[in-house]
């Protein structure tokens, strides 16, 4: 049985942090792995649950954007295939965002019992994210062959997106789990931060609609816009509207957050167990 050393002196786990994340990987799996079985334990459906709620939440956008409101979809393209588009990286955003923001409140017990990196623990929570993603994906797919929609090249871009949006995901819900363990009133304020951030990305309705207004500059920055776009465009080709500039935004504004938001909670994770 393979043992590691474990050596405790003054500034160690400073100068060897990124070393012990590291050696600290089969923690990060198992910790995956728990989030994983206890977002279904003891649920009838189990995973069955990623399907449906993209699935009726399709439905529903469908029926009020589409049939209501009357709002078109990128010519060519089946309204309720972008609208899943959307669905699926977004539903991928936010829960990751959401888990990310309360990964450390939700260990708490570890926090105040161990020592190991603490960014273990919102890099573990990002999983259960990860599978709802896969099966809404499988859940677009079994769409497109009902409208007998047929991918083009573009799809060996889909990973690129779902890359960056895992990165935007860790980017903004590092920094609400830092101040999340400081003030618990973030933990009511994400879900609130989620639903509008639902109604002012290019979900229900295609960014094509608002290329030409004024605002449109003030648009492209947030940094969901050109992923979705970049997402749908890469599942459904030429057809769906995507302005490259916009990702241009995107992974600027993800990686500038990105390195703050991990310099930050390198800062302050010391602090972790006096706040909690």
């Amino acid at each position: 049985m393979r043992t590691q050393e474990v050596v405790i002196e003054p500034g160690r786990s400073e100068r060897h942090y990124w070393r012990d994340l590291w050696r600290n990987r089969e923690l990060l799996y198992i910790l995956s792995m728990r989030d994983v079985s206890v977002r279904y334990k003891q649920t009838a459906l189990g995973a069955a649950w990623g399907l449906i709620r993209p699935l009726t939440t399709m439905l529903i956008m469908v029926f009020v954007f589409s049939n209501v409101a009357k709002l078109p979809p990128d010519p060519g393209i089946p309204y309720p295939l972008m609208v899943l588009g959307g669905i699926t990286i977004w539903t991928f955003f936010a829960t990751a965002f959401t888990q990310v923001s309360n990964s450390v409140t939700l260990n708490s017990n570890l926090v105040t019992k161990v020592y190991f990196p603490r960014l273990i623990m919102p890099l573990s929570s990002i999983a259960v994210s990860f599978i709802d993603f896969l099966v809404s994906l499988g859940l677009f797919i079994v769409l497109a062959i009902w409208y007998r929609f047929i991918p083009d090249w573009h799809l060996i871009f889909v990973p690129v997106f779902m890359v960056l949006a895992m990165l935007a995901s860790f980017a903004f819900g590092l920094f609400f789990a830092v101040v999340n363990v400081r003030f618990r009133d973030i933990g009511q304020l994400i879900p609130f931060i989620v639903q509008i951030g639902f109604y002012i990305c290019p979900i229900a309705y295609s960014s094509r609609l608002v290329s030409n207004q004024w605002y449109y500059k003030f648009y492209i920055l947030n940094p969901m816009v050109g992923i979705i776009d970049g997402f749908r465009w890469a599942l459904l080709g030429e057809k769906a509207y995507f302005n490259p500039q916009s990702i241009l935004y995107s992974v600027v504004i993800v990686l500038v957050c990105l390195s703050l938001s991990v310099y930050f909670f390198r800062k302050r994770e010391n602090s972790f167990v006096d706040d909690i």
